[in-house]
């Protein structure tokens, strides 16, 4: 009996080593936000760029209005993206003051000159570690992130980063200063999947309370997105995680 009972606590024993040893390692914000800046840097080598494609629907209950838009994108090695519009259809006036505008900011704060004043970054932001999560069965830290500056370009909320990837997995919050005049607020979730050794945007919802429309719900759905360079994205995990450890390595 004793035997047994011994048994049965080296195994407990053994299985709660075994689940500590598959937890994210302790680390602070700033250090993961070191991590997640130097692994997108080597994402951003390896990937030379993407295109996809994402369809944008916007929905008033309160006037009973609906717009559609299907939009190619095509991102530069060099970060810059380029929007075409594919078809439109529905309310007009909100695919081309809501939705255009929407584009011609991504255009413009993804410029090579602009994108540093508006990425997650200690020069940007300050950032606090508010523990673990699991999406997706991966281990993720939450993180607090407070804008340093009101600027429609950033936001105040919460991010989600891959303990694995050190990637952004979710973004939840609002701008840190509203877009216009006309908007009370806007709050938004953003959602990313894996492909490959890439992480790609796969949703974003929204909703926007205006002072004369009232709440408008975006949802923006992210597809067939790749990264332009056949030969880079036919490079296995493995071999791509190799290279960021030895990178590391040397350093």
């Amino acid at each position: 009996m004793r035997i047994r009972t011994a048994v049965i606590l080296f195994l407990a024993l053994g299985l709660t080593t075994i689940c500590r040893a598959q937890e994210a390692p302790t680390l602070y914000a700033d250090e993961v936000i070191a991590k997640l800046i130097d692994h997108n840097s080597q994402r951003d080598k390896l990937g030379a760029g993407y295109t996809g494609s994402r369809r944008y629907v916007l929905e008033n209950q309160g006037f009973n209005k609906r717009a559609e838009m299907l939009v190619s994108v095509k991102c530069d090695p060099n970060g810059t993206k380029h929007f075409e519009i594919v078809s439109e259809e529905g309310w007009k006036s909100a695919n081309k003051h809501v939705v255009g505008k929407m584009l011609e900011s991504e255009t413009e704060t993804s410029q090579p000159q602009i994108r540093p004043a508006t990425s997650l970054t200690p020069e940007n932001y300050r950032f606090q570690m508010l523990g673990k999560d699991s999406l997706d069965a991966r281990r993720t830290y939450i993180i607090q992130v407070v804008p340093k500056r009101e600027d429609k370009y950033l936001f105040d909320g919460r991010i989600w980063v891959d303990a694995e990837d050190f990637a952004v997995v979710r973004v939840e919050g609002k701008p840190a200063k509203n877009p216009s005049f006309w908007t009370h607020s806007v709050h938004f979730v953003q959602e990313y999947q894996k492909s490959g050794f890439f992480w790609f945007p796969l949703s974003t919802e929204s909703v926007t309370d205006a002072r004369i429309f009232g709440k408008t719900e975006v949802t923006i759905s992210y597809f067939d997105y790749q990264p332009n360079s056949a030969a880079r994205s036919s490079l296995s995990a493995k071999s791509v995680t190799g290279q960021i450890e030895a990178n590391y390595a040397n350093k």
